[in-house]
This record gives structure tokens, C-alpha cells and sequence, in this order.
């Protein structure tokens, strides 16, 4: 399977994804955007990953590269790409299939819980009840969170997941594209680089936790793990790939 990743910050490593791409040795290549905005043909890979940034995705005076990314990640899903967008990344899919992306009431860092609403996927054409979406997603998990911004879920859309501070955790378009707002992504290593680039955020918050909070839950972070496997062993099969 050809991977393609899009990553928006130097040290957002790819995590526990990047684990389970080196362990089934599948190809990844990689658009950095800090440091150009080259893309390739969507013909070039089977599955494209958005990563998290800092940044806002109504940043575009600020960020040069963000018109072009977004114009890329529309190229991507017109031609039925299966995509995997994480934090940023699902606000980039949001806004990309027309939904808006705006501040939420809360910042929401560290572990929290997430509520699936299989009320939702039951009520959906029969391709997306044929998903079969990881059974660890139902019907609550702990996801990791670290944002201050929310999207609405697009037209065409349908929404999967909330949490209490974020209605908005998740959607699926197309039975192939996923956005979330949480961030399946994270291991240890990949945790402790956030708090070390942007450790300024974790104040004093209804639902922001502590660095001693966050890294102190271990268990977490081997269902992190768990959830990151399951989500690519779901694309994979939407790639139709065997290993």
C-alpha cells in the first residue's frame, strides 16, 4: 500500500501510524508543508493522511500553503481517495467539503472520553452500515485531545463521535473519509513532543489536564495504540490491501 502524508509541524511524527506502516513495510512519502507544498497526483498512492498543526485553518494570510493544501485534499476526495484526517487535519476535510471551522467554547488537552453515536450509522445508507468501522470506537473510548478549534460536520457527512466538551469529535463522507478531532495518532513519544512544542496551552482549564496528568496514564496509551492499528487494518482493507 502507497501512503501519502500530509504534516504540517516538524516534530508531529506520525505516532503509533507511523509504527503500524514500518511494521506491515508499506511505502510512505510525505509533503512537508513547512517547508514546501509539492503534492503528488492522487493516481501516485492509495491513502492520504492529514496530520495536526497549530495553526487555524482559517489561516490563510498567515500560512501561504494552506490555499493549495485544501485545493489538493478537494483533488484527493473528488477522485475517491480513502483519507484519514486527524485534528487539523479533520477540520481540513470539514472545510474543504464546505463545513465552517470556528473557535469551540473549551480547549480540550489531554485524555477525554469519546461517545460514539451509533444512532447515526444505523440511520445511514447501507454502504456506510458496511463500513464496519473498528469495534474499540463503540461504544465509548478515551481519545487524545489537544485543540482549541471545532468544525461543523459537512453536507454529506455524518457525524460519529462527541464528546462532552467537542459535539464534534468525528464524521465519515463517502464510506471512505474520516475526520477526527482526537488524535489516534498519539503514542508516548509523540505526546511528549507536543508538550515539549506547545507545553504554553496547558493551563489552568475545565478540560485541560496537566502534563503529569497526560503522560501518568498508561493505559491510555496502550488503547491509543490499539485504536491507531485498528483505524489503519480498516483503511488497508479500504485500500484492499494484504500485507
Amino acid at each position: 500500500m502507497r501512503i501519502h502524508c500530509l504534516q504540517h509541524l516538524k516534530n508531529d511524527t506520525l505516532g503509533s501510524i507511523g509504527t503500524w506502516i514500518d511494521e506491515k513495510e508499506y511505502k510512505l512519502t510525505k509533503t512537508l508543508l513547512y517547508e514546501n507544498s509539492f503534492f503528488p497526483a492522487p493516481e501516485e498512492f492509495d491513502l492520504l493522511l492529514i496530520m495536526g498543526g497549530t495553526m487555524s485553518i482559517y489561516q490563510e494570510e498567515e500560512y501561504s500553503w494552506l490555499k493549495p493544501e485544501k485545493e489538493f485534499v478537494s483533488k484527493v476526495i473528488e477522485a475517491g481517495k480513502p483519507v484519514l484526517g486527524s485534528c487539523f487535519g479533520a477540520q481540513m476535510i470539514s472545510e474543504v467539503l464546505g463545513g465552517k471551522v470556528t473557535k469551540n467554547p473549551y480547549k480540550e488537552i489531554g485524555w477525554h472520553t469519546v461517545r460514539s453515536i451509533e444512532e447515526n450509522i444505523e440511520q445511514s445508507p447501507s454502504e456506510l452500515k458496511d463500513s464496519k468501522l473498528p469495534s474499540c470506537m463503540f461504544p465509548e473510548f478515551t481519545g487524545f485531545m489537544w485543540h482549541g478549534d471545532t468544525f461543523e460536520i459537512p453536507a454529506g457527512a455524518v457525524k460519529l463521535f462527541e464528546s462532552e466538551a467537542c459535539p464534534n469529535q468525528g464524521f465519515i463522507y463517502n464510506g471512505n473519509v474520516l475526520g477526527l478531532q482526537f488524535h489516534p495518532e498519539a503514542n508516548r513519544q509523540w505526546v511528549r513532543n507536543l508538550i515539549r512544542d506547545s507545553g504554553h496551552d496547558l493551563v489552568s482549564g475545565k478540560y485541560i489536564q496537566s502534563e503529569k496528568e497526560i503522560l501518568g496514564q498508561e493505559s491510555f496509551f496502550d488503547s491509543s495504540r490499539n485504536l491507531a492499528f485498528s483505524l489503519m487494518n480498516w483503511f488497508e482493507e479500504k485500500c484492499g490491501q494484504e500485507n
